[in-house]
């Protein structure tokens, strides 16, 4: 007996252990044959060296204008994280998650789509649920989470989104789904290998860019016992051939990759732990080769998601809110030095000290919906909606937060948040809107 349990023993020593060298060897395999470095593909309108522009010319000869709208419209649910993507034809396509709760098992990923031309929103419909991401897995899919999108070189439409088989977001995976209709239709889900491991902890929050092979760049996050940025550089099957290692550590998340030239590249990220709070910064001056030490930068930052472009000229325009805490005040800020001083050109939001009983509350949440659509005309269910996300025990708070921002061919600018946890609301802007906004905030630094 005690022999057989002695052999018993061994071999499960030896199993492991042999699935432990396989993955080493796996891992050793990959940096073996990591592929040979690529430049950053410019976003059309950019000038290069030359002088010439790639693509379409991102130079408007829009008038100056600011829109609001609601993209999501269904009530008393929770509503979060919306993403956006240009179409081939202009128009804009939004993702976002909706359920009953973050993490519940009816969330599902939602799709609508913008018209600039008519301005207005399709209905939104349901595109990724958990019951048939799990049939396409073949595995238990506990909720859904973050969803972004990225045009492949081939013109093929990937949707990456989080899921999670057990625990919560530190055990998370991400899958994609393809579409070569721009969303009409979308294949079956396939889960991707980040890991020659366990194959957990990886989310997607920041915007995806294109590498000048054809590439695709995806900006992923860990939270599983540290919590760091990478980025994976993905083939246009969806194979990983590349992973970069953006911090360490226990406290930076959601890298938001800002591109200045083909070898130049800033990433922010979302800050989690003690005070000052502060996004944090990288860059890399060799197309990701190397990226120096993560620094604080001199924005404020909640423990919140960020998002930004990078204009034709080298600024950066950042969404995000620069406060230490809360989720009340959404702000749009500018750079022309790289990232060293900021400058506020428009307060998107702003909801401090307001009033925090449900009465009021819901007066003034019925308020701010009418003045993001005029043609709202009885605003009670996004207020009840609200209060239903944002009350608790009486005391209700405000939360904008979840910027996602793109720049479109047009040279029109299109932003999506959360809007209370209950809807997402969009905000478009033309390129001379934004100049006249730069000039008049002219030398007055953000810090």
């Amino acid at each position: 007996m005690h022999n057989n349990i002695v052999r018993q023993t061994s071999a499960r020593h030896a199993l492991i252990l042999c699935a432990v060298l396989i993955a080493f060897g796996a891992a050793f395999y990959k940096v073996a044959q990591r592929p040979s470095p690529a430049l950053f593909q410019l976003p059309a309108g950019f000038p290069h060296d030359g002088g010439q522009k790639t693509g379409v010319s991102q130079t408007s000869n829009a008038a100056p204008g600011i829109r609001t709208h609601f993209v999501s419209t269904q009530q008393y649910i929770h509503t979060h994280a919306a993403s956006l993507v240009e179409l081939s034809d202009g128009r804009i396509r939004a993702f976002w998650f909706a359920g009953s709760s973050e993490g519940a098992e009816d969330v599902e990923i939602r799709s609508a789509v913008f018209d600039p031309a008519k301005n207005i929103w399709s209905a939104e419909q349901s595109i990724a649920s958990r019951e048939g991401t799990q049939r396409s897995l073949l595995r238990y899919v506990k909720k859904l989470g973050n969803p972004v999108a990225q045009r492949a070189s081939d013109g093929t439409l990937w949707l990456f989104y989080v899921t999670v088989s057990l625990g919560g977001w530190a055990g998370s995976s991400i899958t994609a789904i393809t579409s070569g209709d721009d969303g009409v239709t979308w294949s079956p889900a396939r889960r991707l290998i980040t890991s020659p491991f366990i194959n957990i902890s990886t989310l997607v929050k920041g915007t995806p860019f294109l590498y000048s092979d054809g590439t695709m760049g995806l900006p992923v996050y860990h939270e599983f016992i540290g919590k760091f940025a990478e980025l994976l550089r993905i083939s246009n099957t969806g194979e990983i051939i590349d992973k970069q290692r953006l911090s360490s550590g226990k406290s930076t998340l959601q890298p938001v990759v800002l591109i200045k030239s083909p070898q130049q590249a800033l990433v922010l990220m979302r800050r989690s732990g003690t005070s000052p709070k502060r996004v944090i910064a990288t860059k890399t001056d060799d197309a990701g080769q190397h990226w120096i030490v993560p620094t604080k930068t001199a924005l404020a930052n909640p423990d919140a998601a960020i998002s930004g472009v990078v204009l034709p000229d080298k600024r950066i325009l950042v969404v995000l809110n620069d406060i230490e805490e809360g989720r009340d005040a959404l702000s749009l800020v500018v750079s022309a030095d790289g990232g060293a001083i900021w400058k506020m050109v428009y307060q998107l939001e702003d909801q401090r000290g307001q009033p925090a009983d449900p009465a009021r509350y819901m007066q003034a949440a019925g308020e701010l919906a009418k003045a993001t659509d005029a043609s709202i005309s009885d605003a009670t269910g996004y207020a009840k909606s609200a209060q239903r996300n944002k009350c608790e025990a009486q005391i209700c708070g405000f939360e904008f937060s979840y910027p996602y921002l793109i720049q479109t061919h047009s040279g029109d600018f299109h932003l999506v948040y959360t809007w209370n946890r209950s809807f997402i609301k969009h905000v478009q802007f033309t390129r001379a809107w934004l100049d006249q906004r730069m000039e008049k905030v002219g030398n007055a630094e953000l810090h």
